[in-house]
């Protein structure tokens, strides 16, 4: 066997993974096709290049998400300690200046003497060796084709949109007001800035967004699988008018300072860089075309006059079905010796593709050491999430995000003592799931 492991794609997954395989002593030679060959998505050459949003969620203490990250920080994780380096104020979120995030990981990888990078574009699996495939969501075809051989499945895929970004000073303040939802944030400043609707606004914006033109997608409408967490903004409203004041422009916990109180409906803009010179519509992805999107978004009370850096797009996202293939170590069932990790193995979600990118890494290096890899413990996020992407229905399965859901229910007796208390049982589970981490590292 050889002795060292291949890494394919260095994206958030990848990087994650060849980082703890050469922490571990491992040699590492890293393929990332770009700048070579980039992708509908992305912008730069950079390793672990944040192209959609750039939030890693909630560090709200025991939710699901920070039970992750406390898991992924107890086992040493490179790239959220890049997001320590990187943060932005971004409320309870964990909110990153995503070239920062970027440079500092690919700065990392660059300069560890284990990791040998390589820009070439990898068209087959190679037939030797420990193989850890990250690729990502948009795997270039060649590989794609060779994925879906080896998995011994088609190819699913489901289609993700990317949210608009706008230049700060175009926003007009004697509209849009900053604050966080009731007051929260992480360092009692207000972290959002927040464009105020009226009922009339509302409505003029619902009517220009339903009359909006949008790309289509290169197969039937009625077969294109979108991932509902990350719904299109044209998709939401086709549910219902009032969908988007219940979903990304709920107003709750946002009081106008205008009015003193809260309005019919609200777009939140999140900071994207230290420099604080442009903005995220907070869960505005959308695939309309690009003429539409400038004239509807300008139809945002406080955006009239809105520069865009990015419009939003929509790009078709490829995974396989884990279920059918995978075991709870991430490892193809019909040759072990590969490894999947990151989006393209079933997870949504930037920290997700971290973990399992972490996960496939402490894996390969079990295995390249002679020993065999040892699942995570179900009570923890990290275990839960291989549980769920290895063991769901493979007739309907679709990527997770990490939920309290997925992870196990209390026993008997603790649910009956906490029936009442939702806040007591999450923190219930987060505090097994540390305990459970803490014996598998012992």
């Amino acid at each position: 066997m050889n002795d060292s492991v291949l890494v394919l794609g260095a994206g958030l997954a990848g990087s994650e993974a060849a980082w703890q395989l050469a922490q571990a002593g491992i040699k590492v030679d890293l393929y990332e096709m770009r700048p070579g060959r980039s992708t509908s998505a992305h912008q730069t050459d950079k390793m672990a290049e944040l192209v959609c949003s750039n939030s890693l969620k909630s560090e709200a203490e025991n939710s699901a998400p920070w039970l992750l990250k406390q898991e992924l920080r107890r086992l040493g994780c490179l790239l959220l300690d890049a997001a320590n380096a990187a943060r932005v104020p971004g409320g309870q979120a964990l909110t990153v200046d995503r070239d920062l995030f970027a440079d500092w990981v690919s700065r990392k990888i660059k300069t560890h003497p284990l990791i040998t990078l390589h820009h070439e574009e990898v068209e087959a699996i190679p037939d030797s060796g420990i193989v850890i495939i990250a690729t990502g969501p948009l795997t270039a075809d060649a590989l794609a084709k060779d994925i879906a051989r080896a998995t011994g499945v088609d190819r699913l895929y489901f289609y993700d949109a990317i949210s608009p970004i706008i230049e700060a000073d175009s926003v007009d303040y004697s509209i849009a007001f900053r604050a966080s939802r009731y007051g929260k944030s992480i360092d009692s400043t207000d972290d959002y800035v927040n464009c105020p609707f009226n009922k009339e606004e509302y409505d003029a914006f619902i009517d220009g967004l339903l009359e909006a033109s949008r790309y289509e997608p290169h197969i039937p409408e009625d077969k294109t699988p979108y991932f509902e967490s990350c719904l299109p903004i044209e998709e939401i409203v086709r549910r219902g008018r009032d969908t988007l004041r219940f979903g990304p422009m709920k107003p709750v916990g946002l009081t106008d300072p205008r009015t003193g109180r809260w309005p019919y409906a609200a777009v939140q803009l999140r900071q994207e860089n230290l420099r604080a010179d442009s903005y995220n519509l907070v869960g505005f992805q959308n695939s309309l075309k690009f003429a539409e999107q400038a004239r509807v978004l300008r139809l945002i009370p406080g955006l009239q006059n809105a520069k865009f850096v990015r419009f939003g797009q929509i790009h078709r996202n490829t995974y396989i079905n884990a279920p059918t293939c995978l075991t709870p170590t991430l490892q193809l069932k019909t040759d072990p010796r590969i490894f999947f990790a990151g989006q393209i193995s079933g997870v949504e979600g930037y920290v997700e593709s971290i973990a399992t990118g972490l996960m496939a890494g402490l894996h390969a290096a079990a295995l390249i050491n002679g020993g065999q890899p040892r699942p995570f413990p179900r009570e923890t996020a990290l275990g839960s999430l291989c549980h769920y992407i290895t063991g769901a229905d493979p007739k309907n399965y679709q990527p997770a995000n990490i939920t309290f859901d997925l992870l196990p229910s209390l026993d008997e007796a603790a649910r009956k003592r906490l029936r009442h208390d939702k806040k007591a049982r999450h923190a219930e589970v987060c505090r097994l799931a540390q305990a459970a981490l803490n014996d598998w590292t012992a």
